[in-house]
């Protein structure tokens, strides 16, 4: 992994910031002025839905935290719930994207983009 788990907040793998990295570059943006927003919306079969996007705009109240040269963007509300999470990306057998391990889901559906706390 890249940097240790940060307390407040989110970690990336290298394998995810990789990822990240060729995805704004496949939508040609700029990295010196694209975020990758990271965030958590009410639905899915268990409660939660991980949401990622990117975006060019940061709200006052977000969490910065960049890791690798990638920049993520928290709320507080998905920060609280997503506090300690790593994000990893996977490309085995199964398919190809980005995992969420969070230590504050309580269960999770069988395809893992949704969690309960």
């Amino acid at each position: 992994m890249n940097d240790s788990t940060i307390q407040s907040g989110i970690s990336i793998t290298d394998q995810a910031v990789a990822a990240v990295k060729e995805a704004i570059r496949a939508e040609s943006r700029s990295p010196e002025t694209t975020f990758l927003r990271v965030g958590v919306r009410a639905g899915g079969c268990s409660g939660y839905s991980y949401d990622l996007s990117f975006t060019d705009q940061r709200e006052d109240e977000d969490l910065v935290i960049e890791q690798g040269g990638v920049r993520l963007l928290l709320d507080p509300r998905s920060e609280m719930l997503l506090r300690g999470t790593i994000l990893d990306y996977s490309s085995g057998l199964n398919g190809k994207g980005f995992v969420f391990t969070n230590p504050n889901a309580t269960g999770t559906c069988g395809c893992g983009e949704s969690f309960s706390v």
